[in-house]
């Protein structure tokens, strides 16, 4: 029997590394980054009261609770309904809008003065108008989500087609392209990535819209939740409802991306 000698002056063989694909690797510092936010939040719940902070404990028993008597499930429903509604509205006015103004100036003169005016108020602003103009129903809430994102579709929509390449313009003119072909062919996909950013923002901004619409003239959903918590001093309703509102934005951040991306590789 042999046993391997290490000759002076060769270098030693190199161990091979066990291959961690990248996906694997976010999981799992996504899942220790999580443990570790959770345990800091329990241990700054021991040292103050549950109406400041509940612990983690506290608030998952309260979700068990929510979820049996159906009232998380039926907010989370009508906020996502609601969001969901106003967002899509938004974009499929915006993007044409926004096409449209980058590429004819007629349009853009016609229209700047009410994007430039309007993208400034918020639509908590609108609140009061909306209940008085649209009645105190869905139809307010969804339009408010409306408002945030149709000037944010239409913003990076025009971005987009400014920063369009004259070069390929010209390439698509020379070999007789017209202006509908050169819309089709040249600006409306190299604007796409434009649109799917504006989307994405206006998205987030919709989360925000929908909770303080909620809270002014709604009965159920996640804004009415956290507002009704704080009439009753349930703090641990208030974590509930922010943290249903975080997983529904990422859940809603993810299929878009998925979505979108593979719409992108699919016809670009």
């Amino acid at each position: 029997m042999s046993d391997a000698v290490q000759i002076e002056g060769y270098p030693r063989p190199m161990r091979q590394r066990l291959y961690i694909p990248p996906a694997v690797k976010r999981l799992v510092a996504g899942l220790v980054s999580v443990i570790l936010g959770v345990a800091v939040w329990h241990a700054a719940s021991t040292v103050t009261s549950p109406l400041f902070l509940p612990s983690p404990l506290t608030v998952f028993e309260t979700t068990r609770e929510m979820i049996a008597d159906g009232s998380l499930a039926e907010s989370i429903l009508a906020s996502a309904w609601r969001i969901g509604a106003g967002w899509a509205m938004g974009v499929l006015i915006g993007v044409p809008l926004g096409v449209f103004m980058g590429r004819f100036a007629i349009v853009r003169l016609l229209m700047d003065p009410y994007i430039e005016f309007f993208r400034f108020i918020p639509p908590i602003a609108f609140v009061t108008l909306a209940v008085i103009w649209l009645g105190p129903g869905e139809i307010t809430k969804i339009a408010l989500i409306f408002y945030t994102t149709v000037f944010i579709v239409t913003l990076n929509t025009i971005a987009g087609v400014n920063a369009v390449n004259p070069l390929r313009l010209q390439a698509a003119r020379s070999m007789g392209a017209t202006k509908i072909t050169e819309m089709t062919t040249v600006i409306l996909p190299s604007t796409v990535p434009y649109m799917v950013t504006g989307a994405r923002i206006a998205m987030g901004n919709s989360f925000l819209t929908v909770v303080s619409a909620e809270i002014v003239s709604a009965q159920t959903g996640l804004g009415a939740t956290i507002w009704t918590a704080r009439n009753f001093g349930r703090t641990d309703w208030v974590f509930v409802g922010i943290i249903a509102l975080g997983l529904l934005g990422f859940i809603f951040d993810r299929v878009f991306r998925v979505a979108s991306t593979r719409l992108l590789r699919r016809y670009l």
